[in-house]
């Protein structure tokens, strides 16, 4: 019964974090004179300028839940985004080429990691830094610059509006929203938390452990290809340094973490996800508030990082107790 309690208590921390950090960007902004960032605007704006993020981590939260880990998004990234602008060239006639060009590229990745993961049973870690790593040398000897251009209507994605709301923004959240309903609704979702919780018992009741380790794997790529997408829209080019300049792969990681999501796997959610890329939005904006340089906000975000990782370890050896 403790640990029951234990556990429904510490889906609340996140939402503390997030009210924690949000009053004190508020307090930050009037005492420094600058409540021009406190319009709804400007809120909105807060989660809109961490889009990629956010749809990085959707995919990275598959990837927790299972007890993997994937290190090859953020080159992924850059891959997609030069990849989509490339096929592009400034033609609206080629966006879909593009973007289905560039999801089937994130599909094999996706397949590619999880095969090494399960069928030659590397440690998760090594099998996706290493595809990390032949990915940034593909993309090192095609591209060393800005590459392609990306049509105008396809910078909808980025810039558009729908009832007021960001096109991506409101893609950020119906992205959530799906992955929360195949997480709590299906079967799949229901495989998701066995093979995270205990992939041996999982074996012996029936699940395919590989399969779903590999399908976990291939969404956490899409998604990462998808925010390539989105960063070619945004940058209206494909660059072969945004998603490695983005520290993409560490900081889905640590707001997946932030969000509440075990790093053993089995425990978590995408909402959870969801509250910790608005954590670090919101600690981004109290460092720009405050006027903290660029290498003092790296070492503070750092410090933040592994405050809430310890956080959370404390809390689950509290519930495992």
């Amino acid at each position: 019964m403790i640990a029951s309690k234990s556990q429904r208590l510490s889906r609340f921390v996140p939402v503390f974090l997030l009210l924690t950090a949000f009053a004190i960007y508020i307090a930050i902004a009037l005492a420094t004179g600058q409540a021009q960032y406190l319009t709804l605007g400007n809120l909105e704006g807060l989660l809109g300028r961490s889009i990629a993020l956010g749809i990085t981590a959707i995919g990275q939260t598959f990837a927790i839940l299972i007890a993997s880990i994937d290190l090859s998004v953020a080159n992924l990234i850059s891959v997609s985004a030069v990849l989509a602008s490339f096929i592009m060239s400034g033609d609206p006639g080629m966006i879909i080429p593009a973007v289905l060009v560039v999801l089937l590229v994130g599909t094999v990745v996706g397949v590619a990691n999880g095969l090494i993961i399960t069928q030659l049973e590397v440690n998760p870690l090594i099998a996706t830094l290493g595809m990390a790593l032949l990915l940034q040398g593909l993309l090192s000897a095609s591209f060393n610059n800005f590459a392609g251009a990306v049509p105008e209507e396809f910078q909808a994605f980025a810039y558009g509006e729908v009832a007021g709301l960001s096109v991506s923004l409101a893609f950020l959240l119906l992205l959530t929203l799906a992955a929360w309903l195949v997480l709590r609704f299906t079967r799949f979702g229901s495989n998701i938390y066995s093979v995270g919780g205990n992939a041996d018992a999982a074996r012996l009741a029936g699940v395919k452990t590989k399969r779903t380790i590999i399908f976990a794997h291939v969404i956490c790529s899409l998604c990462a290809s998808v925010a390539g997408l989105y960063l070619a829209s945004r940058l209206r080019s494909g660059a072969p340094w945004i998603g490695r300049d983005g520290v993409y792969d560490l900081e889905s990681i640590a707001v997946v973490v932030i969000g509440g999501t075990a790093l053993a796997g089995g425990r978590g959610g995408v909402w959870g996800t969801l509250v910790g890329v608005m954590i670090f939005s919101l600690i981004d904006s109290i460092f720009n508030l405050s006027g903290v340089d660029a290498f003092a906000k790296q070492i503070l975000r750092g410090v933040v990082i592994v405050a809430a990782v310890a956080l959370y370890a404390a809390r689950s050896k509290r519930i495992e107790a």
